[in-house]
C-alpha cells in the first residue's frame, strides 16, 4: 500500500507541474485545475502513506481527483498529448485508490 501511496503522491506532483512541462500553462482554468487537484492528490497521498492500508476517505478523495483528472482535458479542449497523459494518470489513480480501499475490507468470519 505504500507503493501506491507513493505513486499516487507522485502523480500529484506530475499534476502540479504538467502545465509547464506539457504546455498547457496559457490555458488558466487548466493550469488552475491542474494545480489545485494536483495538491489535493499530493497531500491526500502523504498523508495516509503511513498509515495501514488508508483511511478510506482519503481513498474516496483520491477516487474523485482521479476521476477529475479523467475528464478535465475533455472540459478545457486539451490536445492529444495532453489527454493521454491525465487519462492514462487518472486511471492509474482511480484503480489504485480503489484497490486501497479493497485491501482496507476485512473478510468476513
Amino acid at each position: 500500500m505504500k507503493t501506491r501511496g507513493i505513486l499516487n503522491a507522485l502523480i500529484g506532483a506530475w499534476f502540479i507541474i504538467a502545465p509547464w512541462v506539457i504546455d498547457f500553462s496559457n490555458q488558466s482554468g487548466a493550469l488552475w485545475s491542474s494545480i489545485i487537484f494536483g495538491i489535493i492528490q499530493l497531500i491526500v497521498s502523504l498523508w495516509g502513506y503511513d498509515k495501514p492500508g488508508w483511511r478510506s476517505w482519503l481513498n474516496w478523495i483520491s477516487v474523485i481527483t482521479g476521476v477529475w483528472f479523467v475528464i478535465f482535458p475533455v472540459i478545457y479542449s486539451l490536445t492529444n498529448g495532453e489527454l493521454w497523459s491525465t487519462l492514462i494518470l487518472g486511471l492509474f489513480t482511480i484503480i489504485s485508490s480503489l484497490w486501497n480501499l479493497g485491501s482496507n475490507s476485512k473478510p468476513v468470519s
